[in-house]
């Protein structure tokens, strides 16, 4: 018998498959949808402190190998989606709440109304490619990061996960930082900055000409990402970007990720993905000899 329930921090997951921020996660009855989908977990979209109604469109492109997004993070506020989470109170999987702020106090009162709000893990997005002042901009000053994740960790009582991009220049240094800050567990990566240009148009195909990408193509992207932290740091790491398939996310699971984080997956492959996902993991566990998920975790490393 192949078991994937795996461990964040205080945190116990029946699988490690969980809906990434910013898909299918706004409203109570989208995620309660992807949890009857079999997903582990759901992170919710993320949640700034007044309602936010992001870039104009066109914010979403699919490109040959993936897509690419400049939403804005539109968002409904704290306050009233505080509504959406309390629908959530007995559902039996953790909700993750993201949360996006300008500075400490905004990071801080956020954290505080998710936990009031009954979310039983936090992720800081730290790492938007593309919205100004809150995302890269913080994520990629280490003492920025330390200082913020401090202050959240004093501010609750639940797990906090730092959500990092790969846009930065050292990565492992910020993972690090994070860590230090008291950080429970990294999520790795965020979408990667990118463009595309219409040629008949001659411009940029987005209106905020610049987005993140996410899809297959940013995979390796990731496992590299993954590999690298997880021999740096001693907390829980979540893999995102470009899973699809089982052997994906086992992929994820052999660089270092104890979970892993789906979002463009659901777009191709709707609902199911998550318990295909899952089959196609104990399939590959039961033919190689695995039992447990945790045998499987960091073993590219030994």
């Amino acid at each position: 018998m192949v078991s994937l329930t795996t461990n964040l921090a205080s945190l116990t997951l029946s699988n490690p498959t969980i809906l990434a921020s910013g898909i299918m996660d706004e409203d109570a009855g989208s995620m309660k949808r992807i949890l009857h989908g079999g997903a582990g977990a759901i992170v919710t979209k993320s949640i700034g402190m007044k309602p936010q109604e992001g870039y104009p469109n066109p914010t979403l492109v699919e490109l040959e190998h993936g897509m690419l997004n400049a939403m804005g993070l539109p968002n409904p506020g704290i306050e009233a989606f505080g509504e959406e989470l309390q629908s959530l109170k007995k559902v039996n999987a953790p909700i993750i709440g993201s949360i996006f702020g300008a500075d400490i106090s905004e990071f801080t009162a956020l954290a505080k109304k998710m936990q009031d709000h009954g979310t039983h893990a936090l992720e800081l997005n730290m790492s938007c490619p593309h919205a100004k002042g809150y995302g890269v901009e913080i994520g990629s000053d280490a003492a920025r990061v330390k200082t913020i994740t401090a202050a959240v960790k004093n501010a609750v009582t639940i797990p906090i996960f730092v959500k990092l991009s790969p846009n930065l220049t050292d990565i492992v240094s910020i993972a690090k930082a994070a860590e230090q800050g008291g950080a429970d567990g990294i999520v790795a990566i965020n979408t990667v900055k990118a463009m595309k240009i219409d040629i008949e148009l001659q411009m940029p195909v987005l209106a905020n000409k610049r987005g993140g990408y996410s899809g297959s193509a940013i995979k390796p992207i990731g496992i590299r990402c993954v590999y690298d932290i997880f021999e740096q740091v001693d907390i829980p790491i979540i893999g995102v970007g470009g899973i699809l398939t089982g052997k994906d996310a086992l992929e994820y699971l052999m660089a270092g990720a104890t979970a892993v984080q789906i979002g463009s997956g659901v777009y191709y492959h709707e609902l199911t993905i998550f318990n295909n996902i899952c089959q196609e993991m104990k399939q590959w566990m039961n033919a190689h000899g695995y039992s447990n998920i945790h045998e499987v975790i960091g073993v590219a490393h030994q």
